[in-house]
């Protein structure tokens, strides 16, 4: 029988270096801070600097260990840089979320520029792949760690004039089921995370773009009948990375509501 003990999880947790990227609102914002609440120090991340201060600074103010470091993900040279960082200032690195995402300007596949091809799947496939590649690369000397990766909904269903998104987190999945193999011997666990439709500043800019029908569509869809929270996902996030998800390896765990079963 398993028991899923709260208190035990946020123990292990104590003392514990996560990496969260994307942090600065939304999805990752809301999972730094449930790492933040069981002890552990956190580094949020992200490619815009005043968002991110702004964010570490409000999770200091409620007396949490936090260091924020400005990076994008899509540069291999700044990933780089930021996981020395990390080591340098704590020792080690234990847990990584690797979340930064950004959506593809929509256009069907014979319109879509390489110009937004690469902005995409440089941020949200290559961005994954350079993260992981330096995180495993400290997990790996320490013989032991945690990765979980963003893919999303899009990374499992098709959907009209979303290719390039859909492609680069169909990519994330394989790219996790990849490096899960090569390191579940070696004490490192990597999963990874479908997220449907959450309210985020990416839902919100979908309707800012004109796109509250396409949502609305969507969102009647869902069983559960509403928008997910990130804080509904930030707490799979830590589940995966803690003990009590010791066998899960490889995983794919969709968190949509049910949107993706019909």
């Amino acid at each position: 029988m398993i028991v899923l003990n709260i208190e035990l999880t946020m123990k292990q947790m104590e003392n514990k270096v996560v990496l969260i990227t994307g942090a600065a609102q939304g999805i990752g914002f809301a999972t730094a801070k449930a790492f933040a609440v069981t002890g552990a120090s956190v580094v949020l991340a992200d490619c815009d600097k005043d968002l991110i201060n702004k964010a570490a600074d409000h999770l200091n103010a409620d007396g949490y260990k936090t260091l924020a470091i400005v990076c994008d993900v899509s540069d291999d040279a700044q990933v780089k840089i930021m996981v020395d960082k990390i080591v340098a200032t704590f020792g080690r690195l234990d847990i990584a979320f690797n979340n930064a995402g950004i959506q593809n300007a929509l256009a069907d596949a014979a319109d879509q520029t390489i110009e937004d091809f690469n902005r995409v799947t440089g941020v949200n496939l290559r961005g994954v792949w350079s993260c992981m590649k330096y995180e495993l690369q400290q997990m790996r000397k320490q013989g032991n760690g945690a990765i979980v990766n963003c893919s999303s909904i899009g990374g499992i269903l098709g959907a009209a004039q979303r290719g390039t998104y859909h492609g680069a987190k169909h990519g994330i999945i394989g790219l996790t089921k990849s490096a899960a193999l090569e390191y579940a011997s070696r004490g490192i666990r990597i999963n990874s995370i479908c997220p449907g439709l959450i309210h985020t500043p990416m839902a919100d800019k979908m309707v800012a773009d004109g796109q509250q029908d396409a949502l609305n569509t969507m969102l009647a869809a869902v069983p559960v009948g509403r928008l997910g929270r990130p804080e509904e996902i930030a707490n799979v996030v830590v589940f995966l990375c803690s003990d009590a998800a010791s066998l899960i390896v490889g995983h794919t765990l969709v968190v949509d509501g049910g949107y993706s079963i019909q």
